[in-house]
């Protein structure tokens, strides 16, 4: 009872950051106020999360927990890693194109001329966490010979490139609308396969 009614809170301190975020931005936007927002103390955000760019890492790593999670059960169970990246592929593409992710992509540009902190923060606790992840996953592609040239590392970014291109960029700026689940799919689907079209062996491996 007392872990649902923590996780709870959590919840409704998030909702309140993301709520004075999108309202006041980042630089104006304070652990007092989200705390009040909350209907929570000031001293339990402080307990929790020690500061304000600590809460924001919170929220970047609660925004891409589906996909981390995803990705670290599959990699321990061992499982085929090209149906894994089918599966995260289109997860990723909604979580970097969704609401939440746009609004502190949003906050963090508006604060480059402030305190250049956010950027950070999210390139930290989401890129930097799930772009390893994803070579990782590369990695058992070559070991499994569905993929046959390349470096990891390299290979990653080059799928990542694939499967969001400019869409987070253009979410930002307001001119595209979020890829439903049947879009996402399907642009999943088209990354992973032009992946092994550069890098897999002649006769590669069917996806889907």
């Amino acid at each position: 009872m007392r872990e649902e009614k923590q996780r709870a809170r959590h919840r409704q301190i998030a909702d309140a950051a993301y709520a004075l975020l999108a309202r006041d931005g980042y630089k104006a936007t304070s652990m007092l106020g989200i705390a009040k927002q909350a209907a929570a103390s000031n001293e339990t955000l402080y307990r929790w999360y020690g500061n304000k760019q600590g809460l924001f890492r919170a929220l970047v790593d609660d925004n891409a927990e589906d996909v981390r999670d995803l990705l670290q059960e599959r990699m321990a169970q061992g499982s085929d890693p090209l149906q894994t990246l089918s599966e995260v592929a289109p997860l990723l593409l909604r979580l970097v194109t969704g609401e939440r992710a746009v609004a502190l992509n949003r906050a963090a540009a508006a604060d480059v001329h402030d305190t250049a902190t956010l950027g950070q923060t999210i390139a930290t606790a989401g890129r930097d966490t799930i772009v390893p992840l994803i070579g990782g996953l590369i990695g058992r592609l070559r070991q499994s010979g569905a993929l046959v040239r390349g470096e990891p590392p390299e290979i990653a970014e080059i799928f990542i490139n694939l499967l969001i291109g400019d869409m987070q960029i253009r979410r930002v700026i307001g001119v595209i609308d979020p890829p439903d689940i049947a879009a996402s799919e399907q642009r999943a689907e088209r990354a992973i396969s032009l992946l092994v079209r550069l890098y897999g062996p002649e006769t590669a491996p069917q996806v889907g």
